[in-house]
């Protein structure tokens, strides 16, 4: 053969070509590197053998730094206020302020942990934890006496998870789930998926929710003027309350322990011998492999950070719901609009920070879970327990929601199941979410308290 046919050497790093041949890159050996061994992937992220202590509180430091300065200037801000009579409307807008960035921390501290448990519990322990800002507020204004803020943030919860949180996770997935930066990237004909048989469980559970929510409203209103039954009305609240924790617990019972993994296993597939892991495994091999995140902090030091969060939170919350009532008089607010619409923005902070960043990395199982779950969760298990809760300290708290935002409950839940009933979603339905929570808002700015 001509010289021009041999080889010529090259670099590593290059291609050998060689004629009619396929073109093959050339693998260089580093002796550096065993066989074995694990090469440095240069993205920044450490191993899991790697994180350390002091590792681990900077990432709880590092990685929400502008949150954290945020919590650091209006937290103290938010206890002085309240401490030296600032005034109500101030106290309330330090603390509010405050409490949203600390929410971050419970964001970043949760889904460390989920990163150990899975999307699945992950989510579950979002939502508890999210719904724990929403708990502690309410149990505060229900210890003040403030009934119809309760009631107004259960539904309020509800409806900024369902319409706001979900609108957002949908908006901002259609145009960032593809790109790597801030920057929107706009990618034609783009939809994101989601496990849609997981998505019907937390619906189906908000339609019996709405029974019971519905049950109160309808015994309180029978017959063309019905007489005011307070301790009937009292007993059939009660009475369903113990009935959603009882679902609730189910609830649980199918997630953790029967169907960790969702709908996987038909009768058939148990006839031929087919167990729910390998069916797991035949579905992962058709789908594209999503890249592995590493936890970048142990494991009792997120639990640190959830907790200190958590308790921080639930004492700036405590000056926030003192100042309620003022910021009602002042701001010439209904106290209605600031349960339904002002408070759930606080309480549900952790969720919309959890569930929008999710859609942007492309997770919508867990989008879906932080969102319709926590909204499952609130009608589930705080809305009950509240109602018990007040039993216990003399609260005659109910179910017996108004007509108007019973109404606006049930169009809600239609709305978002009509919309998931697919397994698909895009930037345009997003908008109609949000389309729906802002006319929802401008709606109950004009609803008048009612008085007892």
């Amino acid at each position: 053969m001509g010289g021009e046919d041999r080889l010529n050497p090259v670099d590593s790093t290059e291609f050998l070509v060689a004629k009619d041949t396929e073109v093959l890159p050339v693998v260089p050996v580093n002796q550096s590197h065993p066989a074995g061994s694990s090469l440095p992937t240069h993205t920044g992220e450490l191993h899991p053998s790697e994180v350390t202590v002091l590792t681990s509180f900077y990432a709880l430091w590092s990685r929400n730094l502008y949150f954290n300065i945020a919590a650091c200037i209006f937290a103290p801000l938010g206890i002085l206020s309240a401490a030296l009579k600032w005034g109500d409307i101030p106290t309330f807008v330090l603390n509010f302020c405050a409490i949203i960035p600390l929410a971050k921390m419970l964001d970043f501290t949760t889904d460390q942990l989920s990163m150990r448990v899975g999307q699945t519990v992950g989510g579950l322990l979002n939502a508890t934890f999210g719904n724990a800002v929403e708990l502690i507020i309410a149990i505060l204004a229900l210890r003040e006496g403030l009934l119809r803020v309760v009631q107004a943030s259960i539904v309020g919860s509800m409806l900024s998870n369902l319409l706001l949180v979900l609108g957002l996770c949908f908006f901002c997935g259609g145009f960032w789930a593809s790109g790597t930066g801030i920057t929107p990237t706009l990618t034609l004909d783009q939809y994101q998926k989601f496990n849609i048989d997981k998505a019907n469980v937390n619906t189906g559970l908000l339609a019996v929710v709405f029974l019971g929510f519905m049950i109160p409203a309808a015994f309180q209103h029978q017959g063309s003027a019905p007489a005011i039954d307070t301790a009937g009305l009292l007993q059939i609240s009660r009475g369903t309350a113990v009935m959603l924790l009882i679902t609730y617990g189910g609830y649980l019972l199918f997630t953790l322990v029967t169907n960790p993994n969702g709908l996987v296993v038909t009768p058939k597939d148990f006839k031929n011998g087919l167990s729910s892991t390998e069916i797991l495994q035949q579905e992962q091999l058709e789908e594209e492999e999503e890249e592995e995140e590493i936890p970048e902090t142990l494991a009792w030091v997120a639990t640190f950070g959830l907790v200190s969060a958590t308790v921080i939170i639930g004492i700036l919350a405590e000056l926030l719901v003192g100042s309620l009532e003022g910021l009602s008089e002042q701001a010439h607010l209904s106290q209605t609009f600031i349960g339904i619409i002002i408070l759930p923005i606080v309480g549900n902070a952790a969720e919309h920070v959890t569930a929008v960043s999710s859609a942007m990395r492309n997770k919508m199982d867990l989008c879906i879970s932080v969102a319709v779950g926590s909204s499952m969760q609130i009608a589930l298990f705080v809305a009950p327990l509240l109602v018990l809760i007040g039993w216990m300290i003399g609260e005659p708290l109910t179910l017996d929601f108004e007509i108007f935002e019973t109404a606006v409950l049930f169009v809600s839940i239609f709305v978002v199941s009509t919309l998931i009933s697919d397994g698909r979603t895009h930037w345009l339905e997003g908008w109609m979410l949000l389309t729906s929570y802002v006319i929802i808002a401008i709606a109950f700015y004009f609803v008048k308290d009612v008085k007892d």
